[in-house]
């Protein structure tokens, strides 16, 4: 369902499935699955990733039409574990990880957003949308350990869980959630990439970088049970 090709160092994957590219469980799969064969050929670390959405959209999360053709919560609960197992490698990834953001990421969308290492995105289409308050869905643990280490001021976090705002790129990067932005779809996958380039030349020990990236972040690593480079599980700080 996701497409995976490898340029130069530089892995680039494409959110696959419908137009929405909704997270359904099949998407999931194909995503760790992606995150897994990376993982098995870059373990020197000289290579980093780019995830990118294709259309109008990057991600507008759950798949929750499916959910609710079925029993609903546990449709849900099992996307949310899915999900929960690709934030961990994305957590856990030996390589510099960034997010292409060239549509509107929402929900779990825009929480795949927010687990990469950087944000690149589009100024002219999309924005960022956490929907869970008017869905009416609560967060998991592990979605808010995320959500409260990758926003960084207060105003920002209060805004996002508390009002459900629609963040534009400008508006997401003066909050310090997006790190650079980009003309349009095209330009963001290619800011991304040349970042990537970047940041896999500099040819950085994987399982250090892994390690440290955990420790930068010890709330979502204890959240998702991670552990450090000693085998043991990394403490949160609350």
């Amino acid at each position: 369902m996701c497409t995976l090709e490898k340029r130069g160092r530089v892995w680039l994957l494409t959110l696959g499935g419908d137009a929405d590219h909704r997270l359904s469980p099949g998407v999931l799969d194909s995503l760790n699955s992606a995150l897994d064969r990376i993982r098995a050929e870059s373990s020197s670390g000289t290579a980093a990733l780019v995830v990118a959405g294709t259309g109008k959209f990057f991600s507008y999360g759950f798949d929750l039409e499916w959910a609710k053709s079925g029993p609903f919560m546990p449709r849900m609960h099992l996307m949310s574990d899915k999900f929960r197992t690709l934030v961990s490698s994305l957590v856990s990834l030996p390589i510099p990880t960034i997010a292409a953001v060239t549509g509107h990421a929402a929900a779990a969308g825009f929480m795949l957003v927010l687990a990469h290492d950087y944000i690149v995105m589009r100024r002219d289409r999309g924005f960022l949308y956490m929907s869970e308050l008017d869905l009416g869905l609560p967060f998991e643990d592990f979605m808010m350990a995320l959500i409260r280490a990758k926003v960084p001021s207060p105003a920002a976090l209060r805004d996002v869980v508390l009002r459900a705002r629609k963040f534009t790129a400008s508006e997401a990067a003066d909050a310090g959630i997006v790190h650079m932005i980009a003309s349009d779809a095209g330009e963001t996958v290619a800011e991304a990439v040349r970042l990537a380039e970047d940041l896999a030349g500099r040819n950085w020990d994987g399982n250090v970088y892994s390690s440290i990236r955990k420790a930068a972040f010890p709330e979502i690593a204890a959240a998702l049970g991670l552990v450090n480079g000693s085998g043991t599980k990394v403490a949160s700080k609350l």
